[in-house]
């Protein structure tokens, strides 16, 4: 699924009136057909039907009044309360509010005047909110904002027009105030405000409806990427049946330390999860005996300790060794800050030619000296950090990073030459020539402790078994999450720990396979 900022749309729709001649007033036509529709198909069968539509003044007003319209011809009671003068009212939402009875339109510019809107709201089936579109910049306030806290204190049923009123469409951010929708129509491409929090959250279900906008006009406009189940589905790669181990690739783990060899575990076992043919976890001796008991199928590798259970400059010629002819190498899961371990980090970044994956610890290594990564052998690098890991590596605070998850993102990897998969609701996945995905998958279970070394050893089995990058790190977040989704479907969201999605894992993997029965002969 395409995702577009407002701008984007706003010249998407300008390139369709003036190069293919189609008209805004068809575009509004076919936009409000297609809400009419979405809510016919949700509430025609029942037996009272009177819609209640709160419009503004410009075109996504206009995309209500074409929904009144259409409702009206199919036996609903509608009632119309429009946030403005009449003379405010231009182009073709004029048009398509002349088209309307005026007995069942309502002028509300001002406070005093929303006395009826409240009453009617009362009997209503439901209220569709087209009051303020993609085109919202400022705060909202004033009678638009009265208008929002009648609509979320009425109780019924919200169907928002493209996105609901109040949500910033290039950023999902509340605009002061903000429409919390059941369902929410968007045509042509989903907006970032449709699926970025917390406007996903407030948009309810979302559709994409076609409004007749021509293929290329989609497709050639600058946007991004969702990645949902469709898209998951088509990048996962089906084995030969004749597949092997050796086929499968051999990853390398460096992780754990005192305290922390469950992330060295969840890794590893979350690589074996995901399919990597062959699993060993580096770890510090003293440790070693714990890591055989928390892994089976995974090999560990005990490294020279640099103090009790920590990893330094002396496990380097270890490492560099084992890791000749291992298909990918994931560094960082509890590794450890100690500074020995930083440098060891620095060092084997620096280093190693194989394809890199960077979390946790390692990522805090990076951040005490992110020329490191200005240098390396690796032609791919991926890290995987949260917001606030990805503060620290951009040298400024996390609250900026939550302001700008995308620009951060794009610019940090760019900067560095790095695959950067920015974690949390909606992960960012950036690469160095500015392609961006956005994650569809995972719900709010998933903040406990681990869930970021599971994706670790996801990202690693992938790269091992010979995805291209890019796609390994698509198809890694949505599994992560899609594993997550699985298990709260079953158990619930709270109390969802990292063992259980790395368990899920191949569900998640035949769930988007969509095996068929095996044939017998």
């Amino acid at each position: 699924m395409k995702v577009v900022t407002g701008a984007t749309m706003q010249l998407m729709d300008k390139r369709t009136i003036e190069a293919f001649g189609i008209s805004g007033l068809t575009l509004m036509e076919n936009a409000g057909r297609r809400c009419a529709e979405a809510i016919m198909a949700e509430f025609g069968s029942v037996s009272f039907r009177k819609a209640v539509i709160l419009a503004g003044k410009g075109n996504n007003g206009g995309d209500g009044y074409v929904i009144a319209r259409l409702l009206m011809e199919q036996g609903w009671d509608v009632r119309v309360f429009i946030v403005a003068c009449s003379d405010e009212i231009a182009g073709d939402a004029a048009i398509n509010l002349q088209r309307l009875d005026t007995e069942i339109v309502t002028f509300c510019p001002v406070t005093e005047t929303l006395c009826q809107c409240v009453a009617s709201l009362a009997n209503a089936t439901l209220v569709v909110d087209a009051l303020l579109g993609t085109g919202l910049k400022s705060e909202v306030r004033g009678v638009y904002a009265e208008v929002i806290e009648i609509i979320n204190a009425c109780g019924k049923p919200v169907f928002a027009v493209d996105i609901p009123s109040g949500i910033d469409a290039g950023s999902g951010k509340v605009l002061g105030k903000a429409v919390r929708a059941h369902m929410t129509v968007t045509f042509a491409a989903a907006k970032l405000g449709n699926v970025l929090y917390p406007g996903a959250e407030l948009g309810g279900r979302l559709l994409v409806a076609d409004i007749g906008m021509p293929a290329e006009v989609v497709t050639e406009a600058a946007g991004f990427e969702f990645v949902d189940y469709d898209a998951a589905q088509m990048l996962l790669q089906p084995r030969r049946k004749q597949a092997h181990k050796g086929d499968c690739g051999h990853t390398l783990i460096i992780a754990g330390s005192t305290g922390k060899t469950g992330a060295a575990a969840m890794s590893a076992n979350s690589a074996v999860r995901a399919g990597a043919g062959l699993v060993t976890v580096a770890i510090p001796a003293s440790l070693n005996a714990i890591m055989e008991v928390k892994t089976t199928e995974a090999m560990s590798l005990p490294l020279p300790d640099a103090d009790a259970g920590f990893l330094g400059e002396a496990a380097y010629d270890p490492i560099m060794a084992v890791a000749a002819g291992k298909a990918s190498v994931a560094i960082g899961p509890g590794i450890s800050r100690n500074p020995s371990t930083s440098v060891l980090v620095q060092r084997v970044v620096n280093d190693l030619a194989l394809p890199l994956i960077i979390d946790a610890d390692g990522l805090h290594a990076l951040s005490e000296n992110r020329e490191v990564l200005l240098h390396r052998k690796s032609s791919v690098v991926i890290l995987t950090p949260h917001p606030g890991e990805m503060a620290n590596l951009a040298g400024i605070t996390t609250a900026e990073v939550e302001k700008d998850r995308i620009g951060i993102a794009c610019d940090l990897s760019a900067k560095y030459n790095v695959i950067l998969l920015l974690k949390g609701a909606r992960t960012i996945i950036a690469t160095p020539d500015g392609e961006i995905a956005i994650n569809g998958s995972g719900n709010p279970g998933m903040a406990s402790g681990g869930m970021g070394d599971v994706l670790t050893g996801i990202l690693a089995a992938l790269i091992a078994q010979g995805y291209a990058p890019f796609a390994a790190c698509k198809l890694g977040a949505y599994l992560h999450g899609f594993s997550a989704d699985l298990v709260a479907a079953e158990k619930g969201e709270i109390g969802i720990s990292a063992v259980d999605v790395q368990e899920w894992l191949p569900y998640a993997f035949k769930e988007l396979s969509r095996e068929a029965l095996p044939m017998h002969f």
